[in-house]
C-alpha cells in the first residue's frame, strides 16, 4: 500500500506544526481522544453481458471504508480513512482494468487497499482550508466529482479553499497535484490542476461560474481549460413547483502539435404529478469538425449518459443525449426509470445513430444503517460505424454505515 509522499509529508508537517505551535498538549490530547470514528461497508454483485466475443463479467465485491475523524482545537482538525475492496467467494470471473481476466467483459473494481483521505483542516466561521488527500465534489459532479459509484472512489491529492463571502456567495478553489483514480493506484495521475468556482444563490435558483484549468503533469504540453455557466433551481408556477437547470461551457484542449475547441450545453426541466417526479433534458458535448469531443476527465462520469458507461470518453463526434425520467416511491422504497436517445454531435458517414438506453434502480432503506438496491441498465447500438455493441448490466447491492 502506497501514499503519495508530497501530499502525506505536508499533511503530516502541518499536524507537526499545528501541535507544537497552536495546540496545547492537552488539548491535541483530547482532540484525538475524542474523535469519531466510522464504518462503510458496500457489497455487491455486478453482471456485464455484451453482443460481442468476450465472455460475460461477474464480480461479487466487498469494499470497506474505515474513517477517523479528530476533535477540533483552534480551528484545527484532521482525517484518516482507509478504503479496501476484496472479491467475495471466488466470484471474480471479470475484466479488472489491471489485465486480470481480459476474456470478460470489464467490471471495474479492482482489488485494492489504499490511503483514501489524509488531510489537516482548518476551519474559522465561513473560512475552510484543507490540505492533503480529500474527496472534492464541484456541483452536480458534471466536472469534479468522487466516482462514488465505484467501490474504489476518486479522490484527489493538493489543497482546497471554500470560503462563504455572504449568505449568497460561495467562492471556491483548488489546486491538485494527483487524481487518485477507481482503477487502484497503479492508474492513479500526477496533475497540475486549477480548479475555480463561485457561486451566487438568488431566489430563483443558483448562479455558478467556473473555470476548470486541468494539466496532466507528465513534462508535455496537454492543457485542458472549461470555462462555464450554470444556473439551477425551483420556481412555484400556478402551485406546481418546477426545477430546472441551464449551463454552457466551452473548451479549448491544446497540446504541442494540435489545438481543439469544443462546447457543452445543459438544458432539463422537472416537477412531480401525483406522487411521481417527472424530468426531461438534453445534453450536448460538442465536437471539433468531427475530430475532438468535449471531455471531463475529472466527473463522475457514471452519473451521465446512461449507467452502461458506453460514452466515459466522448466520440470525437460528440455526443447528444435527449433523456426523460420518471421515478416515484413503493413498498418504503424509491425507484426511478430513465431513458436515453445518443446522437453524434458531427455526424460522419458511418456514425450519427449512438444507439438508445433504458436504465431503472430500486433502493430502500432499513432503520438508519442499511440500503439495499438493484439497478439495471440496457444499452442498444446505433450504427455500426460506433464500434459499440448491445450490452446489459445488473447491480444488486447491500450497504451499511456504522
Amino acid at each position: 500500500m502506497k501514499l503519495n509522499k508530497t501530499p502525506l509529508s505536508i499533511a503530516l508537517a502541518i499536524a507537526s506544526t499545528c501541535s507544537t505551535a497552536v495546540m496545547a498538549q492537552d488539548d491535541l490530547t483530547n482532540a484525538l481522544v475524542n474523535g469519531k470514528a466510522s464504518v462503510n461497508l458496500n457489497l455487491r454483485y455486478e453482471n456485464v453481458d455484451q453482443d460481442n466475443a468476450l465472455k460475460p463479467a461477474k464480480a461479487l465485491t466487498l469494499r470497506t471504508r474505515l474513517t477517523y475523524a479528530t476533535g477540533t482545537v483552534n480551528g484545527f482538525s484532521s482525517l484518516i480513512e482507509f478504503e479496501d475492496s476484496r472479491n467475495v467467494l471466488g466470484v471474480d470471473d471479470y475484466k479488472n482494468t489491471l489485465g486480470k481476466n481480459n476474456e470478460y467483459s470489464v467490471i471495474a473494481d479492482p482489488e485494492t487497499t489504499e490511503v483514501d483521505q489524509m488531510l489537516v483542516q482548518y476551519k474559522q466561521e465561513s473560512f475552510t482550508a484543507k490540505l492533503g488527500r480529500q474527496v472534492l465534489t464541484m456541483d452536480n459532479h458534471r466536472f469534479v466529482g468522487h466516482v462514488g459509484w465505484r467501490q474504489d472512489r476518486q479522490t484527489f491529492d493538493g489543497v482546497t479553499f471554500d470560503y462563504k463571502a455572504s449568505e449568497s456567495l460561495t467562492l471556491k478553489y483548488g489546486y491538485i497535484t494527483q487524481r487518485n483514480r477507481i482503477f487502484a493506484e497503479g492508474k492513479d495521475i500526477e496533475s497540475k490542476d486549477h480548479l475555480i468556482n463561485a457561486s451566487y444563490k438568488a431566489k430563483a435558483g443558483t448562479l455558478t461560474g467556473y473555470s476548470y484549468l486541468l494539466e496532466v503533469d507528465n513534462n508535455t504540453d496537454n492543457s485542458l481549460d472549461t470555462y462555464g455557466l450554470r444556473f439551477s433551481g425551483a420556481s412555484q408556477l400556478d402551485k406546481q413547483k418546477v426545477t430546472y437547470s441551464f449551463e454552457y461551457a466551452v473548451q479549448d484542449a491544446d497540446t504541442a502539435s494540435t489545438s481543439y475547441s469544443s462546447n457543452y450545453l445543459l438544458a432539463e426541466i422537472g416537477t412531480t404529478v401525483s406522487g411521481l417526479g417527472l424530468k426531461v433534458g438534453y445534453e450536448l458535448l460538442g465536437s471539433d469538425d468531427g475530430m475532438y469531443g468535449f471531455s471531463t476527465p475529472l466527473a463522475t462520469l457514471h452519473k451521465f449518459n446512461g449507467w452502461s458507461d458506453q460514452f466515459l470518453a466522448t466520440p470525437k463526434e460528440g455526443l447528444t443525449d435527449l433523456y426523460a425520467s420518471v421515478g416515484g416511491k413503493a413498498a418504503g422504497g424509491k425507484w426511478a426509470v430513465i431513458y436515453h436517445t445518443f446522437n453524434a454531435d458531427e455526424s460522419s458517414a458511418t456514425v450519427d445513430d449512438l444507439g438508445t438506453e433504458l436504465n431503472a434502480v430500486y433502493t430502500k432503506s432499513f432503520s438508519k444503517n442499511y440500503t439495499a438496491g438493484i439497478k439495471f441498465s440496457a444499452y442498444s447500438a446505433g450504427d455500426e460505424g460506433t464500434g459499440k455493441v448491445d450490452t446489459d448490466k445488473l447491480w444488486v447491492w447491500v450497504n451499511a454505515k456504522f
